[in-house]
Protein backbone atom coordinates (compact mmCIF):
# COMPACT_ATOMS: atom_id res chain seq x y z
CA UNK A 1 0.00 0.00 0.00
CA UNK A 2 1.72 3.29 -1.46
CA UNK A 3 0.36 6.04 0.57
CA UNK A 4 1.12 10.30 -0.01
CA UNK A 5 0.18 12.42 3.17
CA UNK A 6 -0.37 16.33 2.54
CA UNK A 7 -0.82 19.03 4.82
CA UNK A 8 0.39 21.74 6.24
CA UNK A 9 2.00 21.24 9.06
CA UNK A 10 3.93 18.05 10.59
CA UNK A 11 6.18 17.19 13.66
CA UNK A 12 8.59 17.40 14.70
CA UNK A 13 9.55 19.96 11.42
CA UNK A 14 6.40 22.60 12.20
CA UNK A 15 3.65 22.55 14.81
CA UNK A 16 0.76 24.92 15.56
CA UNK A 17 -1.98 22.61 17.13
CA UNK A 18 -3.02 18.58 16.59
CA UNK A 19 -2.52 18.56 12.97
CA UNK A 20 0.95 18.26 13.22
CA UNK A 21 0.84 15.74 15.67
CA UNK A 22 -1.64 13.30 13.67
CA UNK A 23 0.34 13.82 10.71
CA UNK A 24 4.04 13.31 12.55
CA UNK A 25 2.28 10.18 13.79
CA UNK A 26 0.04 8.28 11.54
CA UNK A 27 2.50 7.92 8.83
CA UNK A 28 5.18 6.42 11.28
CA UNK A 29 2.58 3.92 12.40
CA UNK A 30 0.87 2.88 8.59
CA UNK A 31 5.43 2.34 8.19
CA UNK A 32 5.32 0.08 10.58
CA UNK A 33 2.14 -1.71 9.32
CA UNK A 34 4.00 -2.30 5.96
CA UNK A 35 2.52 0.69 4.31
CA UNK A 36 4.92 2.79 1.69
CA UNK A 37 4.22 5.98 3.21
CA UNK A 38 5.79 10.06 1.91
CA UNK A 39 4.77 13.23 3.32
CA UNK A 40 4.21 16.55 1.68
CA UNK A 41 4.38 19.55 3.61
CA UNK A 42 5.47 22.98 2.81
CA UNK A 43 9.14 23.93 3.50
CA UNK A 44 9.15 26.93 6.17
CA UNK A 45 11.72 28.94 7.27
CA UNK A 46 10.97 27.90 10.82
CA UNK A 47 11.71 24.46 9.99
CA UNK A 48 14.57 23.84 12.76
CA UNK A 49 18.18 23.86 11.12
CA UNK A 50 19.07 20.01 12.00
CA UNK A 51 16.49 19.31 9.74
CA UNK A 52 17.08 21.61 6.85
CA UNK A 53 20.92 20.71 7.10
CA UNK A 54 20.18 16.89 6.53
CA UNK A 55 17.81 17.55 3.26
CA UNK A 56 18.23 15.89 -0.11
CA UNK A 57 17.71 18.70 -2.83
CA UNK A 58 16.07 16.04 -5.65
CA UNK A 59 13.67 18.82 -8.24
CA UNK A 60 13.23 22.05 -8.90
CA UNK A 61 11.18 23.37 -11.84
CA UNK A 62 8.76 25.79 -12.71
CA UNK A 63 4.67 25.72 -12.65
CA UNK A 64 2.13 28.07 -13.85
CA UNK A 65 -0.12 29.83 -11.98
CA UNK A 66 -2.24 31.64 -14.35
CA UNK A 67 0.32 34.75 -15.88
CA UNK A 68 2.63 33.55 -13.24
CA UNK A 69 5.56 31.36 -13.42
CA UNK A 70 6.56 29.94 -10.03
CA UNK A 71 9.59 28.13 -8.57
CA UNK A 72 8.97 24.50 -7.11
CA UNK A 73 11.83 23.20 -5.02
CA UNK A 74 11.73 19.51 -3.31
CA UNK A 75 13.91 18.25 -0.57
CA UNK A 76 14.21 15.12 0.75
CA UNK A 77 14.58 13.74 4.39
CA UNK A 78 13.33 10.07 5.40
CA UNK A 79 13.01 9.39 9.22
CA UNK A 80 11.52 6.67 11.20
CA UNK A 81 10.83 4.59 7.87
CA UNK A 82 8.79 8.00 6.29
CA UNK A 83 9.97 9.73 3.25
CA UNK A 84 9.38 13.58 3.72
CA UNK A 85 9.36 16.06 0.94
CA UNK A 86 9.29 19.64 1.79
CA UNK A 87 7.75 21.50 -1.24
CA UNK A 88 10.15 24.61 -0.99
CA UNK A 89 8.74 28.44 -2.62
CA UNK A 90 10.28 31.24 -0.49
CA UNK A 91 8.32 33.73 -2.03
CA UNK A 92 5.13 31.63 -0.24
CA UNK A 93 6.93 30.23 3.01
CA UNK A 94 10.23 32.14 4.05
CA UNK A 95 7.77 34.20 6.14
CA UNK A 96 8.41 33.61 9.87
CA UNK A 97 4.78 32.60 10.17
CA UNK A 98 3.20 29.36 9.78
CA UNK A 99 -0.79 30.87 8.36
CA UNK A 100 -1.77 34.64 7.11
CA UNK A 101 -5.10 35.67 5.49
CA UNK A 102 -6.59 36.92 3.00
CA UNK A 103 -5.36 36.63 -0.66
CA UNK A 104 -1.96 35.99 -0.10
CA UNK A 105 -3.39 32.80 1.84
CA UNK A 106 -5.36 31.87 -0.97
CA UNK A 107 -2.38 32.47 -3.32
CA UNK A 108 0.20 30.18 -1.17
CA UNK A 109 -2.32 26.99 -0.47
CA UNK A 110 -3.13 27.31 -4.34
CA UNK A 111 0.66 26.60 -4.76
CA UNK A 112 1.12 24.51 -2.42
CA UNK A 113 -1.81 21.91 -3.51
CA UNK A 114 -0.79 22.59 -7.60
CA UNK A 115 3.28 21.69 -6.21
CA UNK A 116 2.43 18.78 -4.43
CA UNK A 117 0.71 16.83 -7.49
CA UNK A 118 3.49 18.04 -9.56
CA UNK A 119 5.79 16.80 -7.01
CA UNK A 120 4.45 13.22 -7.29
CA UNK A 121 4.10 13.33 -10.93
CA UNK A 122 7.91 14.97 -11.60
CA UNK A 123 9.05 12.37 -9.17
CA UNK A 124 7.00 9.34 -10.15
CA UNK A 125 5.55 9.09 -6.29
CA UNK A 126 2.01 8.65 -7.27
CA UNK A 127 0.22 6.26 -4.57
CA UNK A 128 -2.57 4.23 -4.40
CA UNK A 129 -3.89 6.87 -1.55
CA UNK A 130 -3.21 10.40 -1.45
CA UNK A 131 -4.58 11.21 2.19
CA UNK A 132 -5.01 15.10 2.91
CA UNK A 133 -5.91 17.17 5.96
CA UNK A 134 -7.78 20.45 6.48
CA UNK A 135 -8.94 23.36 4.18
CA UNK A 136 -5.18 23.87 3.18
CA UNK A 137 -5.05 20.93 0.61
CA UNK A 138 -8.89 21.07 -0.34
CA UNK A 139 -8.43 21.78 -3.47
CA UNK A 140 -6.41 19.01 -4.34
CA UNK A 141 -9.29 16.03 -4.83
CA UNK A 142 -10.99 18.80 -7.63
CA UNK A 143 -7.62 19.39 -9.30
CA UNK A 144 -7.14 15.57 -9.80
CA UNK A 145 -10.79 15.09 -11.08
CA UNK A 146 -10.88 17.80 -13.60
CA UNK A 147 -7.28 18.12 -14.74
CA UNK A 148 -4.97 14.89 -13.54
CA UNK A 149 -7.15 12.18 -14.50
CA UNK A 150 -5.86 12.48 -18.37
CA UNK A 151 -2.45 11.33 -16.71
CA UNK A 152 -2.73 7.70 -16.60
CA UNK A 153 -0.48 7.45 -13.18
CA UNK A 154 -3.48 9.11 -11.37
CA UNK A 155 -6.08 7.28 -12.71
CA UNK A 156 -6.35 4.72 -9.95
CA UNK A 157 -5.65 7.04 -7.01
CA UNK A 158 -8.11 7.71 -4.37
CA UNK A 159 -8.09 10.18 -2.59
CA UNK A 160 -9.11 10.37 1.63
CA UNK A 161 -9.86 13.41 2.91
CA UNK A 162 -9.60 14.19 6.96
CA UNK A 163 -11.73 17.29 8.49
CA UNK A 164 -9.41 17.66 11.69
CA UNK A 165 -11.53 20.88 12.71
CA UNK A 166 -14.49 22.09 10.64
CA UNK A 167 -14.64 25.31 11.91
CA UNK A 168 -11.61 26.42 9.38
CA UNK A 169 -13.15 25.91 5.82
CA UNK A 170 -10.71 28.24 3.87
CA UNK A 171 -12.76 30.90 1.75
CA UNK A 172 -11.26 31.62 -1.01
CA UNK A 173 -11.46 34.91 -3.77
CA UNK A 174 -12.89 32.95 -6.53
CA UNK A 175 -11.45 34.79 -9.49
CA UNK A 176 -7.72 34.58 -7.59
CA UNK A 177 -8.31 30.79 -7.56
CA UNK A 178 -9.85 30.47 -10.89
CA UNK A 179 -6.60 32.56 -12.01
CA UNK A 180 -4.23 30.63 -9.86
CA UNK A 181 -5.82 27.03 -10.76
CA UNK A 182 -7.59 27.28 -13.91
CA UNK A 183 -10.14 25.12 -12.46
CA UNK A 184 -12.94 26.81 -14.59
CA UNK A 185 -16.87 27.67 -13.39
CA UNK A 186 -18.05 24.94 -13.19
CA UNK A 187 -15.21 23.14 -11.09
CA UNK A 188 -15.24 26.07 -8.70
CA UNK A 189 -19.34 26.11 -8.03
CA UNK A 190 -19.13 22.85 -6.72
CA UNK A 191 -17.26 24.32 -3.75
CA UNK A 192 -19.51 27.98 -4.08
CA UNK A 193 -19.99 29.36 -0.13
CA UNK A 194 -21.59 32.83 -0.20
CA UNK A 195 -19.59 33.82 -3.35
CA UNK A 196 -16.48 32.42 -2.02
CA UNK A 197 -14.80 29.15 -2.73
CA UNK A 198 -14.74 26.84 0.50
CA UNK A 199 -11.75 24.91 0.47
CA UNK A 200 -12.95 22.24 2.93
CA UNK A 201 -16.43 22.02 0.76
CA UNK A 202 -14.04 21.06 -2.18
CA UNK A 203 -12.25 18.49 -0.30
CA UNK A 204 -15.78 16.91 1.01
CA UNK A 205 -17.38 17.45 -2.87
CA UNK A 206 -14.78 15.88 -4.23
CA UNK A 207 -12.50 13.43 -2.33
CA UNK A 208 -13.29 9.67 -2.39
CA UNK A 209 -14.19 9.44 0.95
CA UNK A 210 -14.35 12.25 3.81
CA UNK A 211 -13.35 11.38 7.49
CA UNK A 212 -12.99 12.81 10.76
CA UNK A 213 -10.94 11.92 13.97
CA UNK A 214 -12.89 10.80 16.03
CA UNK A 215 -16.43 8.64 15.23
CA UNK A 216 -18.77 11.15 17.71
CA UNK A 217 -17.46 14.24 15.51
CA UNK A 218 -18.26 12.78 12.14
CA UNK A 219 -21.97 12.18 13.67
CA UNK A 220 -21.98 15.79 15.14
CA UNK A 221 -20.82 17.66 12.37
CA UNK A 222 -23.85 16.01 10.29
CA UNK A 223 -26.17 18.40 13.06
CA UNK A 224 -26.81 21.88 12.75
CA UNK A 225 -25.26 22.81 16.14
CA UNK A 226 -21.85 21.21 14.76
CA UNK A 227 -22.23 21.33 11.09
CA UNK A 228 -20.73 24.83 11.03
CA UNK A 229 -23.32 25.45 8.44
CA UNK A 230 -22.49 22.54 5.88
CA UNK A 231 -24.50 19.95 7.89
CA UNK A 232 -26.66 19.86 4.87
CA UNK A 233 -24.06 18.78 2.96
CA UNK A 234 -22.29 16.26 5.55
CA UNK A 235 -25.52 14.48 5.54
CA UNK A 236 -25.18 13.82 1.25
CA UNK A 237 -21.85 11.90 2.43
CA UNK A 238 -20.63 8.72 4.56
CA UNK A 239 -18.43 9.91 6.61
CA UNK A 240 -16.08 7.74 8.43
CA UNK A 241 -14.75 8.90 12.22
CA UNK A 242 -11.38 7.61 13.30
CA UNK A 243 -9.91 7.72 16.75
CA UNK A 244 -6.64 10.02 16.80
CA UNK A 245 -3.83 8.73 18.45
CA UNK A 246 -0.48 9.64 20.19
CA UNK A 247 2.93 8.51 20.40
CA UNK A 248 2.92 6.66 23.44
CA UNK A 249 6.67 5.55 23.23
CA UNK A 250 7.30 9.62 23.03
CA UNK A 251 4.83 10.45 25.91
CA UNK A 252 5.74 7.67 28.55
CA UNK A 253 5.96 8.61 32.48
CA UNK A 254 8.71 5.08 32.90
CA UNK A 255 11.48 7.06 30.38
CA UNK A 256 10.46 10.67 30.04
CA UNK A 257 13.33 12.63 30.45
CA UNK A 258 11.43 15.84 31.31
CA UNK A 259 10.03 14.37 34.98
CA UNK A 260 11.82 14.46 37.63
CA UNK A 261 10.72 11.02 39.04
CA UNK A 262 9.37 8.08 36.83
CA UNK A 263 6.26 5.93 37.37
CA UNK A 264 3.72 3.53 35.64
CA UNK A 265 0.38 2.24 36.01
CA UNK A 266 1.69 -0.69 38.06
CA UNK A 267 3.83 1.69 40.20
CA UNK A 268 2.45 5.43 40.86
CA UNK A 269 5.09 6.27 43.71
CA UNK A 270 6.73 8.16 41.53
CA UNK A 271 3.44 10.30 40.65
CA UNK A 272 3.57 11.86 43.81
CA UNK A 273 6.87 12.68 43.78
CA UNK A 274 6.34 14.42 40.53
CA UNK A 275 3.30 16.13 42.29
CA UNK A 276 5.49 17.59 44.68
CA UNK A 277 7.91 18.35 42.53
CA UNK A 278 5.50 20.70 40.12
CA UNK A 279 3.88 22.83 43.46
CA UNK A 280 7.15 23.56 43.84
CA UNK A 281 8.16 24.44 40.44
CA UNK A 282 5.18 26.25 39.90
CA UNK A 283 4.81 28.37 43.66
CA UNK A 284 1.47 25.75 44.50
CA UNK A 285 1.35 24.64 48.42
CA UNK A 286 3.57 22.00 48.61
CA UNK A 287 0.30 19.48 49.76
CA UNK A 288 -0.03 15.69 48.66
CA UNK A 289 -3.28 16.07 49.77
CA UNK A 290 -4.60 18.90 48.30
CA UNK A 291 -5.92 17.89 45.00
CA UNK A 292 -4.37 19.43 41.54
CA UNK A 293 -6.50 20.64 38.38
CA UNK A 294 -4.47 21.63 35.41
CA UNK A 295 -5.76 22.87 32.37
CA UNK A 296 -3.42 23.05 29.04
CA UNK A 297 -5.03 24.65 26.40
CA UNK A 298 -4.94 27.57 23.78
CA UNK A 299 -7.18 30.16 25.71
CA UNK A 300 -10.42 30.34 23.66
CA UNK A 301 -14.10 29.81 24.15
CA UNK A 302 -13.74 27.16 22.29
CA UNK A 303 -11.77 25.34 25.25
CA UNK A 304 -14.49 26.11 27.86
CA UNK A 305 -12.84 28.77 29.06
CA UNK A 306 -15.79 30.64 30.03
CA UNK A 307 -17.15 28.09 32.09
CA UNK A 308 -13.85 27.43 33.62
CA UNK A 309 -13.27 31.09 34.64
CA UNK A 310 -17.09 31.00 36.23
CA UNK A 311 -15.83 27.42 38.27
CA UNK A 312 -12.82 28.61 39.95
CA UNK A 313 -14.33 30.78 42.84
CA UNK A 314 -15.01 27.29 43.52
CA UNK A 315 -12.40 25.09 43.22
CA UNK A 316 -10.37 27.41 44.91
CA UNK A 317 -13.41 27.36 47.75
CA UNK A 318 -12.84 23.35 47.91
CA UNK A 319 -9.16 23.61 48.63
CA UNK A 320 -8.20 22.58 44.65
CA UNK A 321 -5.06 24.03 44.03
CA UNK A 322 -5.01 25.11 39.85
CA UNK A 323 -2.12 24.81 37.21
CA UNK A 324 -3.42 26.76 34.18
CA UNK A 325 -0.53 26.27 30.88
CA UNK A 326 -1.12 28.12 27.40
CA UNK A 327 -1.65 30.99 25.55
CA UNK A 328 -4.34 32.72 23.72
CA UNK A 329 -6.76 35.25 24.35
CA UNK A 330 -6.19 38.40 25.77
CA UNK A 331 -8.70 38.60 28.25
CA UNK A 332 -8.14 35.20 29.67
CA UNK A 333 -4.41 35.79 30.11
CA UNK A 334 -4.93 38.63 32.23
CA UNK A 335 -7.46 37.37 34.08
CA UNK A 336 -5.47 33.98 34.93
CA UNK A 337 -2.20 36.48 35.85
CA UNK A 338 -4.64 38.56 38.32
CA UNK A 339 -5.75 35.02 40.03
CA UNK A 340 -2.28 34.30 40.61
CA UNK A 341 -0.95 37.12 41.77
CA UNK A 342 -4.67 37.05 44.32
CA UNK A 343 -4.65 33.57 44.81
CA UNK A 344 -0.86 32.70 46.08
CA UNK A 345 0.16 29.16 46.62
CA UNK A 346 -3.27 27.83 45.15
CA UNK A 347 -3.31 29.34 41.43
CA UNK A 348 -0.38 29.54 39.26
CA UNK A 349 -0.28 30.40 35.29
CA UNK A 350 2.20 30.21 32.91
CA UNK A 351 1.32 32.22 29.44
CA UNK A 352 3.76 29.87 27.51
CA UNK A 353 4.20 27.02 25.00
CA UNK A 354 7.10 24.69 27.05
CA UNK A 355 6.29 21.00 26.11
CA UNK A 356 8.50 20.04 28.71
CA UNK A 357 6.55 22.09 31.49
CA UNK A 358 3.02 20.22 29.86
CA UNK A 359 4.78 16.89 30.65
CA UNK A 360 5.74 17.75 34.07
CA UNK A 361 2.16 18.95 34.80
CA UNK A 362 0.47 16.17 33.28
CA UNK A 363 2.54 13.79 35.19
CA UNK A 364 2.17 15.88 38.59
CA UNK A 365 -1.59 16.86 38.51
CA UNK A 366 -4.25 14.79 39.67
CA UNK A 367 -7.13 15.86 37.60
CA UNK A 368 -7.26 17.39 34.12
CA UNK A 369 -10.03 20.02 32.64
CA UNK A 370 -11.09 20.02 29.27
CA UNK A 371 -14.67 21.60 29.15
CA UNK A 372 -14.81 21.62 25.49
CA UNK A 373 -17.35 23.50 23.69
CA UNK A 374 -16.56 21.35 21.05
CA UNK A 375 -13.48 19.13 20.50
CA UNK A 376 -13.18 16.82 16.85
CA UNK A 377 -11.14 14.45 18.79
CA UNK A 378 -8.43 16.05 21.69
CA UNK A 379 -5.39 15.21 22.45
CA UNK A 380 -4.81 15.98 25.58
CA UNK A 381 -7.08 13.86 27.41
CA UNK A 382 -5.49 11.13 26.03
CA UNK A 383 -1.91 12.68 27.14
CA UNK A 384 -3.58 13.20 30.59
CA UNK A 385 -4.76 9.38 30.65
CA UNK A 386 -1.43 8.15 29.86
CA UNK A 387 0.49 10.09 32.33
CA UNK A 388 -2.32 9.35 34.67
CA UNK A 389 -4.31 12.67 35.33
CA UNK A 390 -8.00 11.66 35.58
CA UNK A 391 -9.79 13.56 32.63
CA UNK A 392 -13.05 16.14 33.84
CA UNK A 393 -14.33 16.53 30.25
CA UNK A 394 -17.62 17.39 28.47
CA UNK A 395 -19.04 15.02 26.40
CA UNK A 396 -18.23 16.37 23.24
CA UNK A 397 -16.26 14.60 20.00
CA UNK A 398 -13.65 13.01 20.66
CA UNK A 399 -14.07 13.73 24.47
CA UNK A 400 -16.82 11.30 24.48
CA UNK A 401 -14.97 9.01 22.80
CA UNK A 402 -12.11 8.20 24.89
CA UNK A 403 -13.52 8.82 28.80
CA UNK A 404 -15.39 6.37 30.75
CA UNK A 405 -17.02 8.81 33.56
CA UNK A 406 -16.79 6.88 36.99
CA UNK A 407 -19.33 4.48 38.23
CA UNK A 408 -19.37 5.11 42.36
CA UNK A 409 -21.24 1.69 42.18
CA UNK A 410 -19.07 -0.37 40.22
CA UNK A 411 -15.68 1.67 40.31
CA UNK A 412 -15.49 0.99 36.47
CA UNK A 413 -14.52 4.38 34.49
CA UNK A 414 -11.34 6.32 33.77
CA UNK A 415 -12.70 9.95 34.43
CA UNK A 416 -15.27 12.14 34.76
CA UNK A 417 -17.55 13.50 32.29
CA UNK A 418 -20.61 15.42 32.10
CA UNK A 419 -23.23 16.47 29.18
CA UNK A 420 -24.44 20.23 28.89
CA UNK A 421 -22.22 23.40 28.05
CA UNK A 422 -23.03 24.34 31.91
CA UNK A 423 -20.95 25.63 34.60
CA UNK A 424 -23.11 23.99 37.04
CA UNK A 425 -22.32 20.83 35.55
CA UNK A 426 -18.34 21.22 34.99
CA UNK A 427 -18.24 22.54 38.53
CA UNK A 428 -20.04 19.46 40.09
CA UNK A 429 -18.11 17.18 37.81
CA UNK A 430 -14.89 18.59 39.39
CA UNK A 431 -16.34 18.70 42.92
CA UNK A 432 -17.04 14.69 42.55
CA UNK A 433 -13.54 14.03 41.37
CA UNK A 434 -11.95 16.20 44.01
CA UNK A 435 -14.17 14.50 46.60
CA UNK A 436 -12.98 11.11 45.72
CA UNK A 437 -9.16 12.84 46.12
CA UNK A 438 -9.90 12.98 49.44
CA UNK A 439 -11.96 10.63 50.51
CA UNK A 440 -11.42 7.66 49.10
CA UNK A 441 -7.44 7.56 47.80
CA UNK A 442 -7.95 3.63 46.99
CA UNK A 443 -10.91 3.92 44.72
CA UNK A 444 -8.98 7.29 43.03
CA UNK A 445 -5.84 5.58 42.20
CA UNK A 446 -7.93 2.58 40.82
CA UNK A 447 -9.18 4.72 38.38
CA UNK A 448 -5.49 6.23 38.16
CA UNK A 449 -4.43 3.05 37.00
CA UNK A 450 -7.44 2.43 35.05
CA UNK A 451 -6.65 5.26 33.09
CA UNK A 452 -2.89 4.67 32.39
CA UNK A 453 -3.84 1.21 30.88
CA UNK A 454 -5.85 2.64 28.50
CA UNK A 455 -4.37 2.35 24.81
CA UNK A 456 -4.70 5.32 22.39
CA UNK A 457 -1.86 4.04 20.87
CA UNK A 458 -1.43 5.15 17.29
CA UNK A 459 -1.11 1.16 16.06
CA UNK A 460 -4.78 0.88 16.66
CA UNK A 461 -5.79 3.94 14.59
CA UNK A 462 -3.05 3.13 12.08
CA UNK A 463 -5.21 -0.72 11.43
CA UNK A 464 -8.34 1.87 11.21
CA UNK A 465 -7.00 3.55 8.43
CA UNK A 466 -5.25 0.55 6.75
CA UNK A 467 -8.87 -0.89 6.49
CA UNK A 468 -10.15 2.12 5.14
CA UNK A 469 -6.91 2.35 2.47
CA UNK A 470 -8.19 -1.35 1.36
CA UNK A 471 -11.59 -0.42 1.23
CA UNK A 472 -10.91 2.21 -1.57
CA UNK A 473 -8.45 0.47 -3.47
CA UNK A 474 -10.75 -2.64 -3.71
CA UNK A 475 -13.09 -0.51 -4.73
CA UNK A 476 -10.85 1.02 -8.16
CA UNK A 477 -11.82 -0.58 -11.27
Amino acid sequence: MKTVFISSECTPFIKTGGLADVTGSLPKALAKQGAEVSVIIPKYSMIPEEYRNNMEHVLDFRVSMGWRQQYVGAEKLTLDGVTYYFADNEYYFKQNYVYAAGDFETERFCWFCRASLEIMARLDIVPDIIHLNDWQTGLIPMLIKEQYLGDPRFNRVRTVYTIHNLRYQGLMNPMLVNDMLGLGQDALAKAEYYSNVNAVKAGIVCSDIVNTVSPSYADEIRTPEYGETLDGLMRTRDIRGIMNGIDTAAFNPRTDKSLPARFSKNSIAGKKKCKLALQRELGLREDADAPVAALISRLTNQKGLDLFEMIIPGLLDLGVQIAVLGMGDRHFEMHFAYLQSAHPGAFAFRAEMNDALARRIYAGSDIFLMPSAFEPCGLSQLYALRYGSLPVVRETGGLRDSIIPYNRYTGEGNGFSFRNYSADEFYNAVKTAAELFRNDRAAFDTLVHAAMSCDFSWKRSAREYMKLYKELCAGRN
